[in-house]
């Protein structure tokens, strides 16, 4: 019997995909729910599982955009086997990449597309570095190999097809740039005292919930308080009507192999420093597995972004459409500053709100800023109610 595997529907609104990487090579047996594919919306990357088991024929190539209910694979179920044993995943929690060092290392370890483009431009195996599953050789690994290599001297050039997300994301910037009135407003913010709080706790809160005690709990409850104060920023414009939320949905920005992505924590001003912290890091690792579902990236009402971790001294983060405004986040620094008369070094963070002036004053976006440096300078009195170790479930 012949199964004709068909794209299934991603989400609401997506109406069509592109084969990311094939996880398998045409002819190879596959059982029933083993991950096949990679598909890429533009919203999320997403596995595609065979529906059956037997004998795989691939019918669409990869980096190929087809629409959903589109027959991408069919698979033989007469055939009878067993499927390739997965390569053992190393104990560390990054997968530590794989660099073949012969042909038929390269047979095991590198897509289709892969060997093909490996043929084509005369790459030796062993200058390719996979990043696939198991160290799996992916097409974008043999370009990135090709690129180190000067074939053509000083100015050869290489083309590398846009992803589907990140092309919906190109679009996305400047449609934002194009359709807002989008202003920017900066401010300085003390971190000494969130540092010597890390510094007291981090370790008994990492023993007790095996999670770090970061900086994006402070900064999402401080959020999450100055936006329930001024709900103009927690608003967006809808037609000709502002919507208001009494909720605060935080998008945060995580940068992933296939582009920027910005999952939701649900709620997040009825969360405590554990949840906010275990979210976090459950999200910002399935965005960096290609795991995360569009579900969990759709209905945000706010965004924060921390360019901080790249280095980034100060910058205007773009709003994320259709929030209304956006937090960014920069690296701390200890700068000379003026306390009580005196010069002091301190750990300063530079903070940036960029906001849609259409709904958001100058008023709002500027008491907003304030009341979120208010927060971070007196984490204490103001999120954590006085008494640290209890606030911390500790």
């Amino acid at each position: 019997m012949l199964l004709e595997m068909k794209v299934p529907s991603p989400g609401e609104s997506i109406s069509e995909v592109e084969i990311a990487t094939w996880l398998v090579e045409d002819g190879e047996y596959v059982e029933k729910d083993q991950e096949i594919a990679e598909v890429d919306s533009d919203k999320a990357t997403l596995a595609l599982p065979a529906e059956v088991s037997g004998a795989i024929k691939i019918v669409v190539e990869e980096g190929e955009t087809v629409a959903v209910g589109d027959i991408v694979c069919i698979i033989d179920t007469s055939v009878k086997g067993k499927a390739k044993a997965k390569p053992a995943k190393p104990a560390e929690a990054e997968p530590t990449p794989a660099t073949p060092k012969s042909n038929a290392s390269l047979d095991a370890k590198a897509t289709p597309l892969a060997k093909e483009y490996i043929k084509q431009n005369d790459v030796s195996p062993s200058d390719v570095t996979g990043t696939g599953e198991g160290g799996k050789i992916l097409k974008e690994d043999v370009i990135e190999a090709m690129e180190g290599v000067k074939t053509d001297g000083p100015r050869g050039i290489e083309r590398k097809k846009m992803s589907m997300l990140r092309r919906k994301v190109a679009q996305r910037l400047v449609s934002v740039k194009n359709d807002t009135a989008m202003l920017t407003t900066f401010n300085e913010v003390d971190m000494s005292p969130i540092n010597a709080i890390r510094k007291e706790y981090k370790e008994v809160f990492k023993e007790k919930y095996e999670v770090n005690l970061g900086f994006m709990s402070f900064f999402t409850k401080s959020v999450t308080t100055a936006l329930m104060e001024f709900p103009d920023v927690n608003a967006m414009i809808d037609g000709k009507e502002v919507q208001y939320h009494n909720y605060a949905d935080i998008s945060i920005a995580v940068s992933a192999p296939k582009g920027l992505m910005v999952p939701v924590i649900r709620n997040a001003e009825l969360m405590n420093f554990q949840e906010l912290e275990s979210e976090v890091k459950r999200l910002a690792i399935k965005a960096r597995d290609g795991k995360i579902t569009p579900d969990e990236m759709v209905g945000g009402t706010f965004t924060i972004t921390n360019g901080g971790v790249f280095g980034s001294m100060l910058s205007t983060p773009i709003i994320n459409p259709p929030q209304s405004a956006i937090l960014g986040m920069h690296n701390i620094v200890e700068r000379p500053v003026a306390v009580d008369g005196k010069v002091e070094i301190r750990p300063i963070m530079y903070i940036a709100l960029s906001y849609d002036h259409r709904i958001i004053d100058g008023r709002e976006s500027v008491g907003f800023l304030c009341r979120v440096k208010e927060c971070l300078e007196d984490p204490t009195t103001h999120l954590l109610g006085g008494d640290i170790k209890k606030s911390l479930g500790l």
